[in-house]
């Protein structure tokens, strides 16, 4: 295993758990074996990786922008940043329009099956519901009130806070970039090497992927709903998976014609990512893999890494949006609702701004799909015809989260001249001879 590349041993690992699931769901002590035995494992490497993922933002967030030494470069790498990542996910929002209403997946829904998964999953949709709800109580100016925290302990003690922790650091930054070098040196040199003690513990937290996946792929094979239910939401499925494969070939499309490397480049370089991200469910706990990919293997300065893409994996949900906008059409089409362009039109610009609150772990996506179903008059009910088939979907977008965060960062630093040759480290570097 060791001499294969990264993203073989991660493969080879979820290949390996989902076998070992499906061997062991044939017993009748299999389920629980499982669960008691192998899927804590999966949680604790999901856990090691939550528990830098906000370390890592502060050190290389604070980092980035002090070594930038002039806020004006900050604004503009900001602004290209924002505006590229809402350009995407409009693109993401329209393309699940356009897929879902050229398949017509909820046409294939029976009136027995849509009844069946409504019963089945009606006590996860009102609990989403109940969520959703206190989101849209919120005053207008809610969400921006939430970025700022009153404790910065408070805000870093919970994943859930990741914006509130970039404000704290993005503030933090530029108090350095304003007080006098030989004031400031001190504190830029504890981050430096705060970084780079974090950058070594993704190191050897990488060297548990592939069983950490093995762990969360056969979790996941033994707590799937029955495959009936699977049949039923299939053309859904493949509307989502489908959409979603179309946007990644527009990230790769965007990288060549914006940095001239090749979709074989990007896809070697970012994989390993991808995979990590397809496994936990969670862009927040693949964030430290996406930047030491990003800037190891495709060649991004660590001054845009560490502000490109804690920022990304907090408010560029493409993959999220891109399911939101279909599911909200299916389930609008299984309830036998036409919807119109203007109602169409509002799906694209609620998603748009519902991805950029949602948070960056499992499921989330699904308490704002609720806003975006409001918003067009979609019955609320309908979120439970999804459920069943939520888990492996939400899988397949946050690799389209962590593809695009990677694929942003890229054309940012071309734009600001900050993209080199990748240039590859290991774990055990300071110890070789």
């Amino acid at each position: 295993m060791k001499k294969l590349e990264l993203h073989w041993q991660i493969l080879i690992g979820m290949l390996a758990g989902v076998l070992f699931a499906f061997l062991m769901v044939q017993f009748e002590w299999g389920s629980k074996f499982v669960s008691d035995w192998i899927k804590p494992f999966g949680n604790i490497f999901i856990n090691s990786l939550k528990l830098i993922a906000v370390p890592l933002i502060l050190a290389s967030l604070i980092k980035g922008i002090s070594d930038l030494k002039d806020i004006s470069k900050l604004s503009k790498m900001g602004g290209r940043t924002i505006g590229i990542y809402i350009v995407t996910t409009v693109i993401a929002v329209s393309i699940g329009l356009t897929v879902v209403n050229i398949v017509k997946p909820g046409k294939s829904i029976s009136e027995e099956t849509r009844a069946t998964l409504v019963e089945n999953y009606k006590g996860d949709a009102d609990s989403r519901i109940a969520q959703a709800n206190k989101q849209k109580e919120a005053g207008p100016l809610q969400a921006l009130e939430d970025i700022v925290p009153s404790n910065i302990f408070a805000a870093a003690s919970d994943n859930g806070n990741m914006l509130q922790v970039i404000f704290f650091a993005i503030f933090f930054g530029i108090g350095l970039i304003l007080i006098p070098e030989e004031q400031s040196s001190p504190v830029k040199k504890f981050f430096d090497g705060f970084n780079e003690v974090i950058l070594k513990l993704i190191d050897l937290i990488m060297l548990a992927a592939p069983y950490g996946v093995f762990a969360l792929l056969a979790a996941l094979v033994v707590e799937s709903p029955s495959l009936d239910l699977f049949k039923a939401l299939g053309w859904y499925a493949l509307c989502v998976i489908l959409g979603l494969i179309l946007m990644i070939g527009v990230y790769m499309s965007l990288v060549w014609i914006f940095t001239k490397k090749s979709p074989s480049f990007f896809l070697k370089g970012i994989s390993p990512a991808q995979l990590l991200a397809f496994s936990t469910s969670s862009s927040a706990a693949t964030l430290p893999v996406t930047m030491e990919r990003t800037e190891e293997h495709l060649g991004v300065d660590e001054e845009v890494t560490s502000f490109v893409l804690p920022i990304g994996a907090t408010i560029n949900m493409d993959g999220t949006s891109l399911y939101q906008a279909v599911a909200a059409i299916f389930i609008a089409q299984a309830f036998g609702m036409n919807l119109d362009l203007a109602a169409q039109l509002g799906i694209i610009v609620t998603a748009t701004l519902a991805s950029i609150g949602s948070a960056a772990v499992p499921g989330a996506g699904m308490v704002m799909l609720v806003i975006v179903l409001s918003q067009a008059g979609i019955p609320e009910a309908g979120l439970a015809l999804i459920f069943a088939v939520d888990r492996p979907l939400d899988m397949c977008r946050t690799v389209v989260n962590v593809t695009g965060d990677a694929a942003v960062s890229m054309m940012v630093a071309k734009s600001v001249d900050k993209l080199h040759d990748p240039v590859e480290k290991k774990w055990d570097d300071n110890y070789k001879k």
